[in-house]
């Protein structure tokens, strides 16, 4: 360990050391020389994590953060700003170099400094003094393309600094320093159609001329790959400007530079197996924006915001403004983004998004990594090779890192803070997990299937997440509680779930509530607590659940009418449903009506509250599915009451038409007495006979 090694370490210690309030001038002047070109990468790499702990602690101890920032700059702004008014080469190239790795740790404490009187001058001056001196136009071209990323400091690059920046990014001779200056008028370009579009204009869209040249520049320098001095600056130019329809397309379409890019990213497992330096080289965050950004959907809008946009664009057609905005770009609809898709997963994408989830436990990198893996999955065709590749893996790795731990000793009804970034890896997992076998997700290890239902579950009631996620971690749960009854108990105990599933079944939308539906049958089915809670035990909560279901066994949608049913025909088993059930049909005189249109759709019903029993008739064909369901319910719910309240019953069921519509199902089987409908039906129908109906042949 060299002694600037030793150093770095120490003022680590102290700032992790609460009796310590600030640093000494000569540790201080440490931290901002040993930035400079000359130091050695890996020295450079440990200064970040040391200034990053110190303004951690500065930002902690303090009340706001607006007091943090002044916290800090109260500490740098005067040793920095000397060096930056230096006439000294070195001095001026340590402040230089110091204030650009500030922007990256603490952005706002470095703008503040950046805004400080004379800064951008003396920025400007730099170059004036210096002209021949390589280090210092690189530090300059740096810092700017670090503060042009912030509209506060954009507004102070002078038109001379914005020409200085277009003839080095021309300029051949020193590719590092054409690769800073070409991102920093990357940032410049993209943040001044940011900055218009903020006051009400129009943004630009698409690249231009000199976009495209700087594009063509920064990816050359990525599949050249030599100089790794500007590969850095190239990625992150690249970054910036993939998030143009036009470059997505040309980026995507350029097997060499995406397998240059993917090459940037280690493959080795286990971000402890990395040296700092190997870290440092390798830009993995960028390249990995660079794929989130070339496989990106447009954002899904909804009805509220859908018609602000249209107003927003009334408006400006109204007052004149033409503009070509994102929502009718060609490049941007469907079918060019699962092209992209396409050619990006043939190119090894995939393993390139695993290795980077891997190799660093970054939140940004993983977050980023996690919404490529949703816009790739959405492509249904792409969900086999994401498996196939351990996408589903890595998904796991990255929601592991977004949740908070749980402690099953507290039992909070508190649902976690999470942003909708945090939720984008869960539903790339759910789509995985709705159409592929659960084995084929979470492989043969149950424990991984059981890890899988608390995201699930956070998905499905978390508020910011939207209908499309509710739907989808439905539909996850489902084939989740399909699986075992150990699996379908976890789901049925996890908090606030059963709650907002039972809401969704009154959802209007019909795909949500059939979803819904769905899972209550499955968890009825295969949890003894779901399965006493909906009605295999007497209470009068489940009364109310059971009156859901048959109202959902008379819906205009055949699909959640069999899952309702299907439900119904498990609960029945339980004489307890069967006496609610019973209580039901004589409240509403609705339960033998509904169950009995199940196997034949011509039986008419009189309508609520009706007195007189004026009948309605519910046409329709009738389905295998419900008829079978429908003669298992009518079976049950004979052999299940009471003798005291069996004739009563019986009656009602002639008087409904299920008499004759058991009969016609029997006369069905006839050809076929394997059938699993001629037993049931046959054990009904001698059930009515043994209390005096007549059943006519």
């Amino acid at each position: 360990m060299t002694a600037l090694d030793a150093d770095l370490d120490n003022l680590l210690k102290k700032s992790q050391d609460k009796a310590c309030t600030t640093l000494l001038p000569d540790e201080l002047s440490l931290l901002i020389n040993v930035f400079l070109p000359s130091n050695t990468l890996l020295i450079r790499s440990k200064a970040y994590i040391v200034l990053s702990a110190c303004c951690q602690r500065l930002r902690s101890d303090a009340p706001t953060p607006d007091a943090g920032t002044e916290s800090i700059c109260s500490i740098l702004r005067q040793p920095v700003t000397s060096r930056l008014a230096d006439m000294v080469e070195n001095e001026l190239l340590a402040g230089l170099s110091f204030l650009s790795a500030l922007f990256e740790v603490d952005w706002q404490s470095a703008a503040a400094i950046f805004q400080q009187d004379g800064v951008a001058d003396g920025v400007a001056d730099s170059v004036d003094l210096f002209p021949t001196v390589p280090s210092i136009s690189r530090a300059v071209a740096h810092l700017l393309g670090r503060a042009s990323g912030h509209k506060a400091c954009r507004a102070l690059v002078s038109s001379e600094q914005l020409l200085w920046l277009e003839c080095k990014a021309r300029q051949t001779e020193d590719s590092e320093l054409r690769a800073a200056a070409a991102v920093a008028l990357v940032k410049l370009s993209k943040g001044a159609g940011a900055d218009a579009a903020e006051v009400g204009g129009a943004q630009k869209q698409g690249a231009g001329a000199g976009d495209e040249d700087l594009v063509k520049l920064m990816k050359g320098l990525v599949v050249d790959g030599h100089d790794t001095s500007s590969l850095g600056d190239a990625i992150e130019g690249l970054a910036y400007m993939s998030t143009d329809s036009s470059v997505k397309e040309v980026l995507s379409k350029d097997p060499s530079f995406l397998s240059k890019l993917f090459s940037f990213i280690p493959r080795r497992k286990g971000a402890t197996s990395q040296s700092l330096e190997d870290m440092a080289v390798s830009p993995i965050y960028g390249a990995v924006v660079i794929i989130s950004n070339l496989c990106a959907y447009r954002p899904r809008l909804t009805e509220e915001e859908a018609q602000m946009a249209k107003l927003r664009r009334m408006a400006k057609t109204s007052g004149g403004q033409s503009q070509n905005l994102d929502e009718s770009n060609p490049l941007e609809d469907e079918e060019h983004v699962r092209a992209r898709g396409r050619r990006l997963i043939k190119a090894g994408v995939v393993d390139a998004l695993t290795a980077a989830v891997r190799a660093t436990e970054s939140r940004a990198v993983r977050l980023a990594a996690g919404k490529a893996f949703l816009c790739l999955v959405q492509d249904r065709e792409n969900r086999g090779k994401v498996l196939q590749s351990g996408g589903a893996k890595s998904l796991m790795l990255i929601i592991q890192g977004c949740l908070p731990a749980s402690d099953p000793a507290l039992q909070s009804n508190k649902v976690p803070d999470l942003d909708a970034s945090d939720i984008e890896p869960i539903q790339a997992l759910a789509k995985l997990a709705i159409t592929a076998s659960p084995v084929q997700v979470f492989g043969p290890n149950e424990g991984a299937l059981y890890d899988a239902i608390r995201p699930f579950s956070l998905m499905l009631v978390h508020p910011n997440s939207n209908l499309l996620q509710r739907f989808e971690a439905l539909m996850a749960l489902t084939n989740l509680s399909s699986q075992s009854a150990e699996g379908a108990t976890r789901i049925a105990r996890a908090e606030g779930l059963l709650n907002k599933v039972e809401l969704l079944m009154l959802e209007e939308h019909t795909l949500v509530r059939r979803a819904a539906t769905e899972l209550v049958c499955n968890l009825v089915a295969g949890c003894e607590e779901m399965f006493d809670k909906y009605g295999g035990t007497k209470t009068s909560a489940s009364a109310s659940k059971l009156q859901v279901l048959v109202a959902l066994c008379d819906i205009d949608d055949l699909p959640t009418r069999l899952a309702a049913s299907g439900a119904l025909a498990t609960l029945t088993s339980s004489p307890d449903a069967c006496e609610t059930l019973l209580e039901l049909q004589r409240e509403r005189h609705r339960v033998l009506p509904i169950l009995g249109r199940l196997i034949d759709p011509s039986i008419v019903s009189a309508p609520e509250g009706d007195d007189d029993n004026e009948v309605v008739e519910i046409g329709g064909e009738a389905d295998p599915g419900l008829i079978h369901r429908g003669v298992i319910c009518v079976r049950n719910l004979f052999l299940g009451v009471g003798d005291a309240s069996a004739q009563e019953l019986a009656m009602d069921a002639d008087h409904v038409g299920l008499v004759r519509a058991l009969v016609e199902t029997v006369k069905n089987c006839a050809g076929n007495i394997s059938s699993p409908l001629l037993k049931p039906s046959a054990e009904a129908l001698k059930w009515l006979l043994e209390r005096g109906i007549k059943i006519s042949p």
